[in-house]
C-alpha cells in the first residue's frame, strides 16, 4: 500500500497529498451538485429528506453529479429519483459556491414533462407549494433559500445569466440563522 504525505509538489502552491513511491497527486476538488427549481402552475417542487444531512428538512431535488453525464442530465435523474418528477429543463437559473463543503451547486429551473410526482427512496414526501407555503422554517440548506429566491425575482421570465452566490456571503461560508430564515 502506498504511502501519502502532505507537501507541496513541485510547480504548485497548496499542499497536496503526494505519494512518495511513486509521486503521484492526489487532488481533492470540488464535488457538484445539480438541482432544478421544478415549477408547476406557479407551484414549486420541494422533497422532504429521508437521509442525512438535514433529514426531515425540504429541500429541490438534487444531489452529487456522477460520472459520464451533463449537468443536465444529472438534473433530470435527481428529479426522478428523488420526486418521480419527469422534468423539462428550461436552462440554468443559478451558480452556487459553497467553499465550506466544497461544493459547486449548478440549479436549472425546469417544469415537468410528465404529470406525476412521487417521493422516492431519499425522500420522505414531495409536494408543490405556492410562495406563501413554502415550510421556510424547515428548509434544509441556505442555498436552496437562494435557489428559491432567484426563482421568485426572475419569475417567469426568460433566463439570462445565472444567478450567483447573495452579496452577503460570496464564498458560501456562513449557515443559516433565524433571521435568514425569516423572509
Amino acid at each position: 500500500m502506498p504511502d501519502f504525505e502532505k507537501k507541496i509538489p513541485d510547480g504548485d502552491t497548496s499542499e497536496r497529498q503526494v505519494c512518495t513511491a511513486c509521486g503521484y497527486i492526489a487532488y481533492e476538488n470540488p464535488k457538484i451538485v445539480v438541482g432544478t427549481v421544478v415549477v408547476d402552475d406557479g407551484r414549486v417542487l420541494l422533497c422532504r429528506r429521508a437521509i442525512e444531512p438535514r433529514l426531515g428538512f425540504w429541500t429541490l431535488p438534487a444531489g452529487y453529479l456522477e460520472l459520464n453525464e451533463t449537468t443536465a442530465e444529472g438534473a433530470k435523474r435527481e428529479a426522478l429519483e428523488e420526486a418521480g418528477a419527469d422534468i423539462a429543463l428550461d436552462g440554468i437559473l443559478a451558480v452556487y459556491n459553497i467553499s465550506r463543503i466544497g461544493q459547486v451547486q449548478i440549479i436549472y429551473r425546469g417544469a415537468l414533462h410528465t404529470p406525476g410526482i412521487s417521493a422516492g427512496t431519499e425522500s420522505l414526501e414531495v409536494g408543490f407549494f405556492r410562495w406563501d407555503e413554502i415550510p421556510w422554517d424547515r428548509i434544509a440548506f441556505p442555498s436552496v433559500h437562494w435557489a428559491l429566491q432567484a426563482w421568485r425575482e426572475l419569475g417567469p421570465r426568460p433566463l439570462a445569466a445565472p444567478f450567483g452566490n447573495p452579496a452577503q456571503d460570496q464564498r458560501g461560508t456562513q449557515r443559516l440563522d433565524a433571521e435568514s430564515v425569516a423572509l
